[in-house]
């Protein structure tokens, strides 16, 4: 392997190291288990070439796309395909009722249900595969016009709605912090979605299916995880 290449690897597994080193340590400082976290790597602006760096090295496991076509031109049709297999690949942005079905042949989860309609759309075309998909609802954890995401008080409703769907495995929620928030404001806003998420989806039998809550992106992961989240979501300052 050229050196380049060598020395970009060595900084890529830097920030995996440095990054799953943070999320065991604020878990371990808020007694929770240390070995709970799968760190989900967004790869919206991630080279190709560094994704299948940390695929290969065994670090990337879970990965998350925005939209769906950029997902499928890397994934389905791009540099990435070959790869595809080895990761477990998550939808995490605003889903259209247009780009359902695109979104239930390419994504393992949805992880954005925002809305009982989507939903039913992903559920028909997820029954026409001959799958069933496990999402995530999206709560919305802030005051953003632009934000989206169901109202907590509402997300109860929701997901019963949503377990009504035969094509469908609802498994957590998702939820995006406020910009510029504070230290003390993250934590009110974790705690809340924490709460909502120990309500719904209460501790699962050993050797069930695991449920997640997915706070934190690489600005607030520790402050997340400490809070309960055990699904991160981290581009930046992995692929830094």
């Amino acid at each position: 392997m050229p050196t380049a290449e060598l020395t970009r690897k060595s900084a890529l597994l830097s920030n995996f190291q440095d990054i799953t080193g943070r999320i065991a340590a604020a878990r371990g400082r808020a007694g929770a288990d240390t070995s709970a976290v799968e760190l989900l790597a967004v790869t919206k602006y991630a080279a190709a070439e560094d994704v299948k760096i940390l695929i290969e090295a065994g670090a990337i496991r879970t990965a998350g796309e925005n939209k769906v076509q950029d997902a499928r031109a890397k994934w389905v049709n791009g540099d990435l395909a070959p790869l595809r297999p080895r990761v477990k690949l998550h939808f995490i942005g605003h889903l259209q009722t247009n780009k359902a079905k695109a979104a239930a042949e390419t994504f393992d989860w949805i992880d954005s249900i925002d809305s009982f309609k989507i939903a039913a759309e992903i559920n028909r075309h997820a029954e026409a595969l001959g799958r069933t998909i496990p999402v995530m609802i999206q709560l919305k954890l802030n005051d953003s016009a632009t934000q989206s995401g169901i109202a907590a008080d509402k997300a109860g409703e929701l997901l019963a709605e949503i377990r009504s769907l035969k094509n469908l495995e609802p498994r957590g929620y998702l939820g995006i912090a406020p910009a510029a928030a504070s230290p003390a404001e993250l934590k009110a806003v974790f705690s809340k979605a924490k709460k909502i998420f120990d309500r719904d989806f209460p501790v699962t039998v050993a050797g069930g299916p695991v449920n997640y809550l997915s706070l934190g992106m690489s600005g607030d992961y520790e402050l997340a995880v400490a809070a309960g989240s055990n699904l991160p979501r981290i581009g930046s300052s992995l692929f830094a």
